[in-house]
């Protein structure tokens, strides 16, 4: 599909250090409730917000290409990685308006991302470049979280819109853990966490052990 006709444009971006079975998950059921004709995916460059050093750029563009290679509307777009200096959601979100003229952006973030949100680089143009949407679990709405999640939409715009997704309690910190210390750690089979071709990635790769 050209460019031009792309009317409905998602925009997911994150370390992807390693990408794992959830992201794929709220790959899927963003295009799903969205709508969307496709969905970037964009690894992350030199985060300004990261303490901790990233895996090298080119095996966490080429784990990404292999976790979303079955969704036919995901496109992985290298733009960050490739840019110089830091980057900033916002640079991104000006580039893709140009890019794509006719497309509504709709920018997919996590919760944990989304109560961060105002300390981001220029926020509130971001808000006017792009459609904000949180993936939300279930457990994310109860309790505090809820009240507090309640707090944050009402102070940063109301036209924030909610993924609704699955609970699937995966983290990247953890499989980065699993994977230096080994079953120490273990608390589900990698395969829950990984698709084959990533899994196969790390294991050929060496990624995340302590002794590589």
């Amino acid at each position: 599909m050209p460019d031009t006709d792309i009317v409905r444009l998602g925009v997911f971006g994150g370390a992807f250090d390693p990408p794992h079975l959830a992201h794929l998950a709220l790959a899927r059921r963003a295009v799903a409730q969205f709508a969307l004709d496709r969905l970037l995916i964009i690894p992350t460059g030199q985060a300004w917000h990261k303490t901790r050093s990233l895996t090298a750029a080119p095996h966490r563009l080429a784990m990404t290409r292999l976790a979303f290679a079955e969704l036919p509307q995901a496109w992985v777009d290298a733009r960050e990685i490739e840019r110089d200096g830091p980057t900033f959601t916002v640079d991104t979100l000006n580039d893709l308006q140009l890019e794509y003229p006719n497309a509504k952006l709709f920018l997919f973030i996590g919760a944990d991302q989304a109560r961060a949100f105002q300390t981001w680089h220029r926020w509130q143009e971001i808000l006017q470049l792009a459609t904000l949407v949180v993936a939300q679990r279930p457990l994310d709405d109860v309790g505090e979280n809820r009240k507090t999640d309640a707090q944050w939409h009402n102070a940063v715009s109301p036209d924030v819109q909610i993924l609704d997704m699955p609970s699937l309690p995966i983290s990247a910190t953890e499989i980065r853990s699993h994977l230096a210390h080994g079953s120490q750690t273990q608390v589900a089979p990698l395969h829950e966490w990984l698709s084959a071709p990533v899994q196969h990635y790390v294991d050929q790769h060496r990624l995340y052990r302590l002794d590589r």
